[in-house]
């Protein structure tokens, strides 16, 4: 009987596999992920940070993986030692003790945590905060709009997610642009100071904590129509749901993390994508203008599929030895999925090159798939149509400033995004 315990060699490949995870790959990424999904679609690969893992894609072995129980989001199950756990997560998150949420955890914590928040991203509450975001649309495009110039990306895609979820999480708005900074920490985490996430990640932690304690101490008795998501954690918390405070902390860091940077890369790369098919922005602007906005939703959904803001799903560990695509993986193996290859198998869609707006048959997996579904793609769906819309409608005659070759992506391994989009524009007054 064969040993179980060594996987199996790597099937032999036609010449050589694609660089990965260098800058040139990070400007387009789509070239290395085709030869892949044809010659090794499981492949075992060193990261940047030295971490083995295996890269899942093809559409159909992406979508099994996602839902496959044996494939745990804790940490704990990382094959490595200790120290090297750090090394698959947010920088800075076990440190400040906010480990406990939803991109770490399994069932039944898992379930009962999204449980939880899921009533604070349901459609008819979601459908309640568009007047917010449309006004925090329109005010920052305000800012620039009589200046015939702006980076999109910090002047636009980066501050408009940010005052929605802390509007959201209930951060009174005095405090917001500390958010905001600690946000921009993050999101720059390749070009900024040595230690500046971890630094921000504690900041926040330690922010958290006291707003916690604050609205505990004020919260009224009964909860009030569209109550921000904090005093809804406290509340759950002291009404038999057991909800430590790590818990709730880590629950609020994770709703901003996650879903400000999700949002800023869809209207950055969103945006890209229109200014780059000329052909397709114009096709959305003549059904803006006519009053259909079935485009946009399509249109949306397309840009999710064609150029998403999450290139690799979160981290997974083996529990288990698993198999996957023909790959035996061994327990404790950590395990990506290559959302931004799935979604351009063409297995699975027609021309998946081309951008097309009006793409129907578009289960795209741009928001994962299983247990672990985007809780907040609902909130950043409309905050996508709601920002491209305005962009399209209010400012024309939008263009890019620089050559598409000078735009730099921003380096890391989940997300996919711009570091900056300038563009020009006719001047006009509000």
């Amino acid at each position: 009987m064969p040993d179980q315990s060594t996987p199996p060699p790597q099937p032999p490949q036609p010449g050589p596999v694609p660089e990965l995870f260098t800058w040139e790959f990070a400007a387009d990424p789509y070239p290395a992920y085709a030869w892949l999904r044809e010659h090794a679609p499981v492949h075992r690969t060193r990261l940047p940070s030295g971490v083995e893992a295996w890269l899942v894609t093809r559409y159909a072995d992406a979508r099994q993986t996602l839902a496959d129980p044996r494939l745990s989001k804790n940490p704990a199950h990382h094959d490595e030692p200790a120290h090297a756990k750090g090394k698959t997560g947010i920088p800075g998150e076990r440190q400040a003790e906010l480990m406990t949420h939803l991109l770490n955890i399994d069932p039944p914590d898992h379930t009962r945590l999204r449980r939880l928040v899921s009533k604070a991203f349901t459609p008819r509450r979601v459908a309640e905060f568009e007047p917010r975001v449309r006004e925090l649309t329109d005010g920052l495009i305000d800012r620039f709009a009589e200046s015939g110039s702006a980076d999109l990306i910090h002047e636009f895609a980066f501050p408009l997610p940010i005052y929605a979820i802390c509007d959201l999480l209930g951060v009174p708005r005095e405090d917001q642009d500390d958010f905001r900074d600690w946000a921009g920490m993050m999101i720059r985490h390749q070009g900024g100071p040595r230690g500046g996430v971890a630094r921000s990640v504690k900041k926040m932690r330690g922010y958290l904590a006291e707003l916690i304690h604050r609205k505990r101490e004020e919260l009224p008795a009964e909860p009030a129509p569209g109550e921000d998501l904090i005093s809804g954690l406290i509340r759950a918390s002291d009404h038999g749901e057991h909800l430590t405070e790590n818990e709730a902390a880590a629950m609020a860091f994770i709703l901003l993390f996650a879903g400000f940077e999700t949002t800023v890369n869809l209207i950055g790369n969103g945006t890209y994508a229109l200014l780059t098919h000329p052909g397709q922005r114009e096709r959305l602007q003549r059904a803006l203008a006519d009053g259909d906005r079935g485009l946009l939703a399509t249109g949306v959904e397309e840009l999710l599929r064609y150029d998403g803001p999450v290139e690799l799903a979160t981290w997974r560990f083996a529990t288990e030895p698993v198999t996957i695509g023909g790959r035996h993986i061994a327990a404790g193996d950590p395990v990506l999925v290559v959302l931004a290859a799935a979604d351009r198998d063409p297995e699975r869609f027609a021309d998946p090159d081309a951008l097309d707006l009006g793409r129907r048959d578009n289960q795209h997996l741009g928001y994962g798939h299983g247990i672990h579904y985007c809780l907040g793609a609902p909130l950043a769906r409309l905050e996508g149509q709601t920002a491209l819309a305005a962009l399209l409608t209010r400012l024309p005659d939008l263009r890019l400033a620089v050559e598409p070759d000078e735009l730099r992506w921003r380096g890391g391994l989940i997300m996919r995004g711009l570091r900056t989009l300038p563009v020009e524009f006719t001047p006009s007054r509000r």
